[in-house]
């Protein structure tokens, strides 16, 4: 061997010995050798999206954004391992299958990677082997697929690139001139900007018109444009030296961004393009949650006085859900079946956001119950309302609730996140609650803590929306365990949330006019955040078809009693002779939610009942109520603790949770717990209650101890008719899944509001 040769090889030697020392290079072996990638900061990372019909969310063709062009990937030797790599990319935790021969349809542009060859551990796809970027014998008939498990990585941040060829536009604002607009969110009006290089540059407005106004607001988190007052800005203009990006915008209207409009880049030297026109200026307005002047107000009361026929369900921000719509008086979902960004907008638009960010599919919201009105809808995206585009109506053989649709919608940037920050937590989801007060004046903000003092479940949901992380798992009202930072005076008390604010100054509080009793640092109000959360209802079918009268001896009731399962007057019972009266039932509650509901209390603080021979590890879960027409309860019973278990599970989802033998407590996803009318506490005691007609009131989780995405849907209700002999249960429905109007003729059934029998 010539000396050089072994001069190149020792140097190579040397440098793979480099490698294994200090990990510097990557480099890659394949059908081609690779070039060795370089350092990461001087790559700009990849994007990957998953494109192509028919699918749902979690699969598809997968394309990955290489040198600012999006194209496909070969299948040649394409495994498992590599889908692996490629899903995590995406932000699920891992693959479960892979598609040849362009089962999702053929791309376009270039096709960046073939035989490529992957581990299964890899952080990227660059770290694979392959032929090389761009180098590829194949044709778009060989584009590969993925699917993925439908499971997101925790906190993993979705790209916002909108599915288009042309994504060289991503970022868009409205920049606001008007010095009262300035200071005030959202901003509604201003000069439409893009991002380029390390600025930001504007679009010449020749040609500029209404439907281009449409797709801008929508982008901001508007459901509709104005009309603007052009001179003003155009003295603006003339006062200013502007950089023009982009001009000949033309949009129709329905598109979700501006970069899938056609629009044409300026070339060269900007600065003197869009001779004849000016920035393209846009004004919004807002929809009713974001409303800020008193007309706005006046009209958004006007628009609620009438039923709203269409909602967002299960979602942890504002804007987001699961689509549910009102037909024959009763709510029910949509299914996924063709369901993209354009039916999305019509939704989003309809309740007043935006326009979509993203139609998601495969119950990404959680299932919803009752019926699916509707499938396969498909709007062109100009509609005024969901109601008013072709869809088919539906037989239950067609969809599953685990099809259920749902909306990610463009909301107004309102800066509430800016407002609050956690402290002294071990992750970015926990910690202590700091505020921000005097921030609304103009003032510098000044930062505290909140007063612990009665915060709890539905505080702490609105501090984690408010903050940006998903829902609340726990409210904590001491946080002497955390790291105190350098905030220690107290600023907030009193805090009481209804659960649905967007921030919790929109709570009520006490003001400036702090009332707490226990100001140190360790009784600051705290949180426990999370990506998801679980939702518990009753199958109200199963409590109508299950009702019935008993009378059960005293000498029975003795466990019971003990226990508190039975009405106050017991007490003074002559046991162990006579009976009680019981209205028995069965409940079956499922977890209909995206995570699984386990008991606030750890084990350690499991009560042991020796009369039923289990741990309670809650101390109150279930409400049960006989109310009369308006309202006043006259009789009660509760599961004064239960023991959460899985009793049954849909298909392929296995149980986990079982209360034998000290076992672990909880209801998982997709499972439900059956009490069974025949156990104890499974009834009301209505011993004391007269003939006549009332309502029966099952409510779970009635004092919102464990946090959940929905408690709307935590009450069950019945009509029922008691003759001092004979019960009639019927019309059982969950609270919040009828119309108002078949919620009022249920409240105010013949006979009801007359409570005795004549």
């Amino acid at each position: 061997m010539p000396p050089r040769a072994m001069g190149r090889c020792g140097t190579r030697a040397w440098q793979e010995l480099l490698v294994l020392l200090g990990g510097l290079w990557m480099w890659g072996s394949g059908a081609q050798p690779t070039p060795p990638s370089p350092t990461s900061s001087s790559v700009p990372p990849l994007k990957f999206r998953l494109a192509g019909y028919p699918r749902k969310h979690n699969e598809g063709r997968i394309e990955v954004f290489y040198n600012e062009e999006w194209g496909t990937i070969c299948d040649d030797d394409f495994t498992l391992s590599n889908a692996q790599v490629l899903c995590r990319q995406l932000g699920f935790v891992g693959a479960t299958g892979w598609a040849h021969s362009a089962k999702y349809g053929k791309g376009v542009g270039r096709i960046w990677l073939d035989n490529v060859n992957c581990a299964g551990n890899e952080k990227s796809i660059r770290d694979c082997k392959h032929r090389g970027w761009g180098n590829s014998d194949c044709s778009h008939e060989e584009d590969a697929g993925v699917i993925c498990k439908d499971e997101r990585i925790p906190g993993f941040k979705d790209s916002n690139v909108i599915e288009t060829e042309q994504s060289h536009v991503e970022e868009v604002r409205l920049r606001a001139v008007v010095s009262g607009a300035q200071r005030r969110l959202p901003v509604t009006e201003g000069i439409v900007e893009v991002r380029y290089k390390d600025g930001w540059a504007q679009i010449c407005d020749e040609g500029w018109d209404s439907k281009n106004s449409r797709v801008i607001c929508g982008m901001m988190g508007f459901p509709t444009e104005k009309k603007v007052n052009r001179n003003f800005y155009k003295l603006f203009a003339e006062r200013q030296q502007l950089n023009y990006r982009l001009h000949s915008v033309s949009c129709t209207g329905t598109e979700v961004h501006i970069s899938m409009c056609t629009f044409q880049f300026y070339r060269g030297n900007s600065s003197a393009a869009c001779s004849t026109g000016m920035p393209a200026v846009v004004s919004c307005l807002p929809g009713p949650l974001f409303a800020t002047s008193s007309t706005q107000k006046k009209k958004q009361r006007q628009q609620q006085q009438s039923q709203p026929r269409i909602r967002l369900k299960g979602g942890a921000k504002a804007g987001e859900g699961r689509v549910e719509v009102l037909k024959n008086n009763e709510w029910g979902t949509i299914c996924d079946d063709r369901w993209n960004l354009l039916s999305a907008s019509v939704v989003c638009r309809e309740l007043g956001f935006g326009s979509a960010k993203e139609a998601l599919t495969g119950a990404r919201m959680g299932q919803g119950m009752g019926p699916i009105h509707l499938n396969e809808v498909q709007c062109l995206g100009t509609e005024k309302s969901l109601w008013s585009c072709p869809f088919k109506n539906i037989t239950q053989e067609d969809c599953k609730h685990t099809e259920d649709a749902a909306v990610r919608c463009n909301i107004p940037y309102m800066g509430y996140e800016n407002l609050i920050r956690l402290s002294g937590g071990r992750s970015r989801f926990e910690g202590r609650v700091e505020v921000a007060v005097g921030a609304a004046e103009g003032d510098e903000p000044r930062w505290g803590l909140v007063c612990g003092e009665g915060w709890g479940t539905l505080e702490a949901m609105v501090a984690c929306r408010q903050l940006g992380l998903g829902f609340a798992n726990h409210g904590l009202q001491e946080t002497w365990y955390w790291d105190a930072s350098n905030v220690t005076e107290m600023v907030l008390s009193g805090v009481k949330c209804a659960g649905h604010e967007l921030s919790l100054s929109h709570c009520q509080h006490h003001g400036s006019s702090l009332n707490c009793r226990n100001t140190g640092t360790r009784f600051a109000a705290g949180v426990i955040c999370s990506e998801t959360a679980s939702d518990l209802l009753l199958h109200a079918p199963l409590v109508q078809e299950t009702a019935y009268i008993e009378d059960r001896p005293l000498h029975m009731l003795y466990c019971a009693a003990e226990e508190n399962c039975l009405s106050s007057s017991a007490r003074h019972a002559n046991w162990p002779y006579g009976h009680r009266r019981l209205l028995r039932f069965s409940s079956q509650i499922h977890n209909n939610g995206r995570a699984d509901f386990r008991p606030k209390a750890g084990r350690h603080s499991w009560v042991w009942h020796e009369c039923h021979r289990h741990y309670h590890s809650m101390d109150i879960f279930t409400h049960y109520d006989i109310l009369t027409p308006n309202g006043t309860k006259v009789a009660e019973g509760h599961k004064a603790s239960f023991c959460l278990e899985d009793t049954e599970c849909e298909e392929d989802v296995a149980k986990r949770y079982e209360c034998a033998n000290f076992g672990e407590q909880g209801i998982t996803v997709g499972c439900w717990d059956l009490y069974r009318h025949d156990i104890d506490c499974q009834w009301i005691d209505i011993t004391d209650v007269k003939p006549g007609n009332y309502i029966l009131q099952v409510v779970i989780n009635p004092n919102f101890e464990v946090a959940e995405s929905d408690f709307t849907n935590n009450a069950m209700k019945c009509n029922c008719k008691y003759d001092g002999h004979r019960i009639w249960v019927h019309s059982c429905h969950i609270g919040d899944a009828l119309s108002e109007e078949a919620s009022k003729r249920f409240e105010q059934y013949p006979g009801q509001l007359n409570n005795q029998i004549s």
